[in-house]
Order: C-alpha cells, then sequence, then structure tokens
C-alpha cells in the first residue's frame, strides 16, 4: 500500500499506541534490570555478612574482594570498597529476601543507600521506601523529605481535623493522611514579623517546593482567589486542586495564634467554593488553617461543631540543624573559644 493512501489520523492513533507500549515495556526493563542488580548486591552483602561470621573476614579481605570482582567484570561498576561495604550494611539492614525482593528491590541503589545512611530505624525505612514507589521521588526529593522529618510529621497521632466525622471513607483516611503537623517551610526568608501577604508571596515564589512540602497530589489554582458573595468582595489566601482526593483545597494563613474565628472564616469560604466553584463530580472542598502557633484545646473546641471537613496544622520557618550537618559546624565551646580570644 502507497503511504499516501494510508488514513493520516487512523497512523497518528496507531504510531502512539505503539508509541506507549514501547515505553511501557522499556520502564518494565528497567525497573526488573535494577531489581536484579538489588538482589544480586543483598546476595553479595549475605555472602560477606557470613564470611565475617564464619570466617572472620576483615577490611582488608572485603578490599581484595572488591578489587579482583572489579578486575573481573571490567564493563560493571559498582564493586569498590565503599559500595561492598554498603552491601553488607544492606543485607544487615533487610535479613528477609523476601521484603526485597517485594519491596526494597523497588527503588533504585542510590535512594537505598541514602536510606541507610539518613534512617536507622527498620520501620521508618520501609515507610519511606513506600512512599518512594507511590509518589516517585528523586534522590534528593528523598533526602529533603527524611530531614523534614516527613515520617514523624505524617505518624503524629493527633491532627487536629473534622475529617473523619465529615467525609465518607475512604476519602477521610486519605484526606487525614494528606495533612502534616508541622508543615515545614524552611525555604523561606521572611521577617519575624511578616504580614500574611508576604507569607503568601514568599511560598508562590518558591511554589515547587511549597507544593513538595504539601505532599503529592496538590495543584496550584490560584492566590487572592476572588469569589462574590451577596454582592461582597471576598479573597481565599491561597487555593489547590487535589487529583488523588478530587476536591479543591482552601488554605489559609495565619502569621500569628490561631483564634477560633478563623475556622468561622475557613467554614465560610468552603461553602462558597462548594457551592460556586465546585464540580457535579467533584468531592466535598476541604480547608486548612496554618498558623505560626496553635493551642490544640482551642483549635479542638474551634472545630468541634463545624460540618465542613477541615483542619489546623502549624507551619515552621526554620528547623533543628540536620545530623548531617552537625559535624561541620563548630560546637559552642569552639564558639567560646574564638570569642575569648
Amino acid at each position: 500500500m502507497n503511504i499516501k493512501t494510508i488514513n493520516t489520523s487512523s497512523y497518528i492513533t496507531i504510531l502512539e499506541e505503539l508509541k506507549n507500549k514501547i515505553r511501557k515495556a522499556r520502564h518494565k526493563t528497567i525497573l526488573s534490570a535494577n531489581k536484579e542488580m538489588i538482589l544480586l548486591y543483598w546476595d553479595i552483602g549475605i555472602t560477606i555478612l557470613k564470611q565475617q561470621k564464619e570466617q572472620g573476614w576483615g577490611t582488608k579481605v572485603v578490599d581484595h574482594l572488591a578489587s579482583d570482582l572489579t578486575k573481573t567484570f571490567t564493563d560493571m561498576k559498582g564493586f569498590s570498597p565503599r559500595n561492598l561495604k554498603y552491601m553488607r550494611a544492606f543485607a544487615e539492614a533487610y535479613p528477609d529476601k523476601l521484603i526485597v525482593q517485594q519491596i526494597v528491590a523497588q527503588i533504585p541503589w542510590g535512594h537505598n543507600v541514602r536510606i541507610l545512611d539518613y534512617v536507622k530505624s527498620y520501620q521508618k525505612r520501609i515507610w519511606y521506601i513506600n512512599e518512594t514507589i507511590k509518589n516517585g521521588w528523586s534522590r534528593d526529593v528523598l533526602i529533603h523529605q527524611i530531614e523534614s522529618q516527613l515520617y514523624e510529621r505524617q505518624r503524629k497521632t493527633h491532627k487536629i481535623t473534622t475529617f473523619k466525622r465529615t467525609l465518607p471513607y475512604p476519602q477521610s483516611e486519605l484526606a487525614q493522611q494528606t495533612v502534616k503537623d508541622p508543615y515545614i517551610f524552611d525555604f523561606l526568608n521572611i521577617s519575624r514579623n511578616a504580614k500574611e501577604l508576604e507569607l503568601q508571596n514568599e511560598l508562590l515564589r518558591h511554589i515547587t517546593k511549597f507544593l513538595l512540602g504539601l505532599g503529592a497530589g496538590f495543584s496550584f489554582v490560584g492566590q487572592q482567589y476572588h469569589i462574590k458573595v451577596s454582592g461582597k468582595d471576598f479573597y481565599i489566601d491561597l487555593l489547590f486542586y487535589h487529583l488523588k482526593l478530587r476536591c479543591y483545597v482552601v488554605i489559609e494563613l495565619k502569621t500569628g495564634n490561631f483564634k477560633p474565628e478563623d475556622a468561622g472564616q475557613l467554614n465560610f469560604y468552603l461553602s462558597a467554593v462548594d457551592s460556586q466553584i465546585k464540580n457535579n463530580n467533584d468531592n466535598p472542598s476541604i480547608g486548612i488553617i496554618l498558623c505560626k502557633n496553635r493551642d490544640r484545646i482551642i483549635a479542638e473546641y474551634a472545630l468541634r461543631n463545624m460540618t465542613k471537613p477541615m483542619g489546623v496544622s502549624e507551619y515552621k520557618l526554620s528547623r533543628t540543624i540536620p545530623k548531617t550537618l552537625r559535624k561541620s559546624l563548630p560546637s559552642i565551646k569552639d564558639i567560646e573559644k574564638e570569642l575569648g580570644k
């Protein structure tokens, strides 16, 4: 058949289908190759552990093993002494091969190494691995989430929200997991007495990091989003749409302490968004009040009889120095000694 006689629309459709199939197959090949490599590294690590226990292998033997493997497999990288020691630590961290096959081997080796470096609890390691798989985190994003203590913030047992009472399951559970307390905005550089608008502008100037801090699924809709009720103008601080929850998310920023009237204002905005913006296919909108400080009891009383899904969380503009940086910074004694001079 002459190429000129081919139906163009049909050809483009078939071409796109084939491209998608090739991409999926290539992705599966990469994942499969990664899994096999991770399992190989685990086997090497287990062997080293066993020989150290039974034959008393020391660092020099491992270095010699690394040299011999590198000479034999010149086309392969990853057999350096340092990497072999990581393999040993990897096998020691995950002694169950089934867990490695089903979960751990689904993320790249570089991610696994960073988790070994930064996370010491087995439970936390598995949690960060699952979150990496679910959200497709890059290595840098993974490190950022660990250093901002995402696990501790997500696992905080007493989040102040109305989600379980006002949303059906499983949307209520997903909404509860979406909220963090506190949110960490350590990328901002604003004055101590910043106003809400200055905080909004700074967050939007760093919108990528802000969305990362909020979590997976948030899509930005607008700042100072205009709504009109009974002929009067109102402005929502920040409006988002959550792709997994399939709903609008209203965020109100407060640079001071949480006040009971803040909940009433947010309830009003949620009613307006549900009435004027939400489509029939969208779930009920949810609201989050981000404040500098929050009294738990006052917040619970303020939300007690609210019928809209909302939560109250604190945000922090800075955090304690990460462990990875502490060693490179001078101690208090060093500083006092220098000042004494």
